[in-house]
């Protein structure tokens, strides 16, 4: 028997010989301190997959097996374990199946979740179904694996700002991370053409901010419009119940409230914080086109206070270390033709308007560090004069999107990056160059051009400066994606190809060996988990959008 089909590739996999583990009606699940969330949830899973009740063990049985191995058989064990955690950190884990079961041990909670990902993956791909099918055999093959992630940080941006993803749809996203041993879901909440987190100190912005009259469709020189209104937002209680759900998985979400720029939707519903003095601008609406809208933020101290009154919340919301503010596509003509715009910049002694965006990013970045955060920003935040643009703030985390030049200076400068550069790793661009792609948006980036994507650029590589690039992500953006079969179709087969790139080890990846196992293994998994993810063939015909216009970028991409 040869090694299992299991993605991502783990550090090392051993296929031992000898009988494999069936489970069976007898069958326990022993959970010792620390896994007990990931008890309940491997249970849910597999009980529903499986049919089987997977109880804890007996009293006696249960204390066994807590030392090297060795106790009762007929048992999935799962443990943290200290020793796991000095030889591979929190997130890795050693898995070993034998004919009396299964030992997973985790070096961290988070390395025993994993653990049982990978347990998930060597049931096969009926393991990912909802109930039981008859007359399938279910059986673990006799294997021992040892692994850890290569990169902290392993993430997918999924935009819900353009076209609004509802709860459910998020909580499946976390479901399709967690498969893949991604740990990051970076929602990007706020843009010119929607709101989508309730705010209770300010209603206006989902009441009205929530809510565009009308969609163009495709992008570009389109002509077509959906004059449907389009919306929704999460309620604080969704939010809730996302976060708390991402971290059963333990999953990271990281929300983003972009300041200044792409902030009409908030313009809209509160038009006192956009640039009132500028001669002939009327209130805006939420904005129905896509790109970048020139609506930004006024630069006062009331649009100050009312941003931090925002991010309270945020803050209550999320828990997590990190909050994006955004920072990118900020354009400068409103501020340059503010009166009061330019009186401030001179009062705060800036080199003219463009400074503002700093000024912005610095109290903001300042701000989250004194209430324990950290802040992140697209790399524009470095942009400009050491005193203008350049200080976002302490423990600041540059997201690298315009290539890797952004993520190379700011890790050179001491900043953390988190590579995300738009020619590599934008799942909304397209996946082939014919013509069936639908609404064709980007460069073309192919399977294989995701696989071998390499986080760690040469001009960082072997440098201390290396230790500050903490992993990547993948971004869709969805001004062409409007619902959750199109977001299947540009996120996958690619983001199990990404997940391997910033999971395995550095010179451990074989793109031919990748797709074989996703031929013999994991597409399965995928239609067993319900994703309309691309066939390797090119889309089926109902995934093609002919006649509606994309934006394409011929050539192959640079690397900068």
């Amino acid at each position: 028997m040869g090694t299992p089909d299991l993605v991502p590739r783990p550090r090392s996999v051993t296929a031992t010989g000898g009988a494999g583990f069936v489970p069976g009606p007898g069958t326990t699940l022993d959970a010792g301190p620390g896994t007990e969330d990931t008890a309940r949830l491997l249970r849910a899973a597999l009980g529903a997959a499986t049919g089987l009740p997977l109880p804890p063990p007996t009293a006696s049985a249960a204390g066994s097996g807590d030392g090297g191995g060795g106790g009762g058989g007929d048992v999935i064990r799962l443990r943290v374990d200290g020793a796991v955690a000095a030889a591979l950190g929190p997130e890795g884990y050693r898995l070993e199946v034998t004919a009396d079961g299964a030992e997973l041990r985790g070096g961290g909670p988070a390395g025993a979740f994993w653990a049982t990902q990978t347990l998930r993956q060597l049931l096969g791909p009926d393991a990912y179904r909802r109930a039981p099918l008859p007359g399938r055999a279910r059986s673990l093959p006799p294997v021992r694996i040892e692994d850890a992630p290569r990169f902290a940080w392993r993430g997918l941006l999924l935009d819900v700002a353009r076209h609004f993803t509802p709860k459910e749809g998020v909580l499946r996203w976390l479901d399709l991370l967690a498969a893949h041993r991604l740990n990051v879901l970076h929602l990007h909440l706020t843009d010119d053409q929607g709101w989508r987190l309730e705010v209770a100190r300010f209603p206006r912005l989902t009441e009205v901010g929530a809510w565009r009259p009308r969609t163009r469709i495709g992008h570009g020189a389109s002509t077509l419009w959906d004059e449907r209104p389009h919306g929704g937002f999460y309620t604080r209680d969704d939010i809730r119940e996302i976060v708390a759900y991402a971290a059963e998985r333990h999953i990271t979400v990281v929300p983003e409230i972009d300041i200044p720029g792409h902030s009409r939707a908030a313009v809209a519903a509160h038009p006192e914080l956009g640039n009132t003095d500028v001669p002939g601008l009327t209130a805006p609406g939420v904005w129905t086109d896509w790109g970048i809208s020139p609506d930004v933020l006024a630069p006062t101290e009331e649009v100050l206070r009312f941003y931090e009154g925002v991010l309270t919340e945020v803050l209550d919301l999320f828990p997590g270390e990190f909050v994006h503010i955004g920072g990118d596509e900020c354009p400068r003509d409103q501020w340059r033709a503010s009166p009061a715009a330019r009186e401030r910049a001179a009062e705060l002694g800036l080199d003219g308007v463009d400074g503002l965006q700093g000024w912005f990013t610095r109290h903001f970045g300042h701000w989250l560090a004194e209430r324990g955060r950290r802040l992140v920003g697209w790399d524009e935040i470095l942009d400009g004069t050491p005193g203008d643009g350049a200080d976002p703030g302490p423990g600041a985390v540059i997201t690298s999107w315009r290539g890797y030049g952004g993520g190379i200076a700011a890790a050179r400068a001491g900043h953390d990056v988190v590579m995300c550069p738009e020619q590599q790793v934008y799942l909304d661009h397209r996946q082939d160059g014919g013509p069936d792609e639908p609404v064709p948006i980007g460069y073309v980036r192919t399977l294989r051009d995701v696989y071998a994507f390499e986080p760690v650029p040469p001009e960082l590589a072997g440098t201390a400066a290396e230790r500050h690039v903490l992993g990547a992500q993948a971004n869709l953006w969805t001004e062409a994606v409007e619902d959750q079969r199109r977001a299947d179709y540009q996120a996958f087969p690619r983001l199990a190809a990404f997940a391997e790139a910033v999971w395995a080890p550095l010179g451990a990846r074989d793109r031919a060996d990748f797709e074989g196992r996703m031929d013999r293994t994991h597409y399965a998994r995928l239609d067993a988990l319900g994703v309309a993810y691309r066939p390797p063939s090119g889309p089926y015909p109902w995934q093609r959008r002919p006649g509606v216009p994309g934006r394409p970028v011929q050539g192959p991409p640079p690397v900068r």
